[in-house]
């Protein structure tokens, strides 16, 4: 079909920029992402000269229906959104706001601009929110029943992607992807978190202490770099107007996370909770059954978790190191 144009939203993200990275090396794939101006974009550092950025606020309809009159994409993957959950409980408004009327305004564009992408919708487990012990593991097919504001935003994109191919025909693809981590994971979500702290540790930077939350609640991970190539595959064999649920099948306790980090620690490291980092309600277990989509499509994680922290935990002691050799305002010392 010629050369494909691929339009990710969030390309600086986490894992819009691994998006990115997977998109460049598969052929003839021209790859434009959406930024804003107080975008940081040293996620895409090394793939800066290859992608074509377009700067692009998605709650300001006018320039959406700018960037896709200017790109014209034949593939639309929508990573962009505000995705911490505690941040949700904290500024639930603008959590609401910008995960759905950004999609909107997408979708309205897309329409306008008579265009006809396959477009995926990154959608997540924290939709499910309460889940019983023998509703576990979680398909396409399990209640929702949201614990976080962030969760209600994503069960609201999830829907609004599905209600506008009934309603209009805009060819999307719904994933609904479980816990995924890996380099450049923000340090505000707990494996890199734990990460960030061991290599601060080790560097002298801290006093050898992990500070954590809850260490019950388990979660279904997944290497980042598996998770994009999920995302092209949902649009490459999924069927437009289906979700999917995109996961290892496998968890772990957090518990278990933190001790599989500190099992590769360079120095003794004790443990304790802290109360700041418990949330006001969290959901105890997340697991996912992605047959659905893993007979549709092909797709396996391919990527051992014990890799998957091997890295995260390199990738901030590069990180770590690198800041501690600058002096006060950024300088090298």
């Amino acid at each position: 079909m010629g050369i494909v144009r691929a339009l990710v939203t969030g390309i600086t993200g986490f894992a819009g920029s691994h998006l990115a990275e997977h998109l460049l090396s598969l052929e003839d794939i021209e790859v434009y992402g959406t930024i804003r101006w107080r975008s940081r974009q040293e996620n895409i550092e090394g793939i800066r000269d290859r992608v074509t950025l377009v700067e692009c606020d998605l709650m300001d309809a006018t320039a959406v229906d700018h960037v896709i009159e200017q790109v014209r994409p034949d593939r639309i993957f929508h990573l962009a959104a505000q995705s911490f959950v505690p941040t949700s409980w904290l500024a639930p408004a603008e959590t609401l706001t910008n995960n759905i009327m950004g999609q909107l305004n997408l979708f309205e564009a897309t329409r306008r601009a008579g265009q006809d992408p396959l477009i995926q919708i990154a959608c997540s487990s924290e939709e499910y929110g309460l889940v019983y012990e023998d509703e576990v593991p979680m398909n396409e097919e399990n209640p929702l029943r949201p614990q976080s504001p962030y969760a209600v935003s994503k069960i609201a994109q999830d829907f609004l992607g599905y209600q506008y191919f009934c309603s209009y025909g805009l060819r999307t693809v719904r994933t609904r992807t479980f816990n995924h981590t890996g380099p450049r994971r923000g340090e505000v979500f707990v494996t890199s978190s734990f990460a960030r702290q061991i290599a601060e540790i080790e560097h002298g930077l801290a006093e050898p202490v992990l500070r954590v939350g809850n260490l019950e609640a388990r979660r279904d991970f997944t290497d980042v770099r598996d998770v994009v190539r999920a995302y092209w595959l949902a649009l490459e064999r999924g069927e437009p107007g289906e979700v999917y649920v995109i996961a290892s099948g496998r968890d772990f306790r957090i518990s278990e996370v933190a001790e599989m980090l500190l099992a590769m620690a360079r120095v003794p490291i004790r443990v304790e909770q802290d109360p700041a980092r418990m949330r006001p309600s969290d959901v105890p277990v997340l697991l996912g059954d992605s047959t659905k989509f893993r007979r549709r499509t092909g797709w396996e994680p391919e990527i051992p978790f014990e890799k998957t922290l091997e890295d995260l935990l390199e990738y901030w002691r590069a990180r770590v190191a690198w800041q501690a050799g600058r002096g006060p305002g950024g300088n090298r010392r």
